[in-house]
């Protein structure tokens, strides 16, 4: 496949630009700045910002060009926008947010625990430079919890600090007893399998698939 790959210059891209290399992608590499255009492509990747992303996606989606999102910081109502826009040109729009496979079990785990003991805090912590909080791994993880009936105590507390890659934990409490779960990404690395998993499936998918999950056969 050719890949656009935008973000290519951010510490998540200089990462996956030679990863979806060694899996036989052409990638064609964007930086902060730089001219790019979708047409030619099979697929776009977005690990970007979220004040620049919705316009990446819909720039890919309006050339026919299917698109894997990575940056976080998306709305439910920009989903719902750019769900219409992928179905209206027959694309897929694949967005995770989080594409390391122990975060995706983390929060799977998370869903079982919550039908069981439904009373948790999520604590996310991340390095600096991360605009948004609370993240999309920790939004994500909420609803799960509260789609099997938890009950997440506001706020969700997020820590931005240098040193720190992604990291979750989500503790539960009941009498007497309690169970925490824990993530912790300390290196990129542990995004790239997730990342040229949703590349190669991304084409049978049209319209919007949100988490990884659904890729991995999880749900």
């Amino acid at each position: 496949m050719k890949i656009l790959l935008l973000g290519a210059g951010g510490k998540v891209g200089t990462a996956l630009a030679p990863r979806l290399s060694e899996a036989g992608h052409e990638v064609t590499a964007v930086g902060n700045g730089d001219d790019w255009d979708p047409a030619g492509h099979d697929a776009a990747v977005d690990f970007t910002r979220p004040d620049a992303v919705r316009g990446n996606v819909e720039r890919c989606l309006d050339a026919g060009v299917a698109a894997v999102v990575g940056t976080t910081g998306l709305s439910a109502d920009d989903l719902t926008a750019l769900d219409s826009l992928a179905r209206e040109h027959g694309v897929a729009l694949f967005v995770a947010p989080n594409f390391a496979i122990g975060a995706v079990l983390m929060m799977q785990v998370s869903q079982e625990i919550a039908r069981h003991m439904p009373e948790c805090e999520i604590i996310e912590l991340h390095h600096d430079r991360k605009v948004d909080a609370p993240s999309g791994t920790a939004a994500r993880t909420a609803d799960l919890i509260r789609a099997a009936g938890g009950n997440v105590h506001e706020p969700i507390h997020s820590v931005r600090l240098p040193g720190l890659v992604a990291h979750q934990e989500v503790i539960f409490g009941g009498p007497g007893q309690t169970l925490s779960v824990r993530h912790d990404s300390t290196d990129r690395e542990s995004f790239m399998p997730g990342v040229v998993a949703a590349v190669r499936a991304v084409g049978d998918r049209p319209g919007l698939t949100v988490g990884l999950d659904r890729v991995l056969g999880l749900v």
